[in-house]
């Protein structure tokens, strides 16, 4: 009887030839009016999910809505995701969002972000920025919501805020420091 040995990285190696080794599937560019419906609709669910969210929106000069980011990682990481800027809610442009990590990391997730602009410098320092990197050319306060999506809209006092939720509901403790937000066409 032939005993075969088995390590982890062996199993690791073999797994990652064999993935590399299959044809990557075709992909999608959403067309814009594709991007525009998506947003349209993670609005309405963000405005049904935070009670004051729509009253919050309101007051914002404009917001950057990306419905799917899709974030994945074995050792490197990314994430990316496509969205639309909607200046009084009209639209005015898309963007995409990405960015890189290094470390430990294995699996993939979906989540959704939505920033609001909420001053006239912050909106003009966004649009003026070829390759917005948030940490770097500016922040984004993150907000954290409350017990039956309560938050407080007058304590809002910073000129750009985010909101990041998955399927199952808001995020907590997440940023998007290092993330590079970039205009595209569509």
């Amino acid at each position: 009887m032939l005993r075969i040995r088995c390590k982890m990285p062996a199993l690791l190696l073999l797994a990652a030839l064999f993935a590399a080794a299959l044809p990557a599937p075709r992909g999608h560019a959403a067309s814009g009016p594709e991007i525009s419906a998506s947003v349209n609709a993670t609005l309405e669910r963000f405005f049904r999910r935070v009670p004051y969210g729509r009253d919050l929106a309101n007051r914002a000069l404009a917001v950057l809505v990306f419905p799917t980011v899709i974030k994945a990682g074995f050792g490197i990481g990314g994430e990316y995701g496509e969205g639309e800027l909607q200046i009084r809610g009209r639209h005015a442009g898309y963007y995409n969002i990405a960015s890189a990590s290094v470390g430990f990391q294995l699996g993939a997730q979906a989540r959704t972000v939505i920033i609001m602009f909420m001053t006239d410098g912050a909106l003009a320092q966004f649009q003026r920025t070829d390759g917005f990197k948030v940490g770097v050319d500016g922040s984004v306060a993150v907000i954290t919501v409350g017990a039956g999506g309560a938050i407080d809209t007058n304590s809002v006092t910073k000129p750009v805020i985010g909101f990041i939720f998955d399927q199952k509901g808001l995020m907590y403790n997440l940023t998007l420091e290092g993330s590079k937000i970039s205009r595209i066409s569509r």
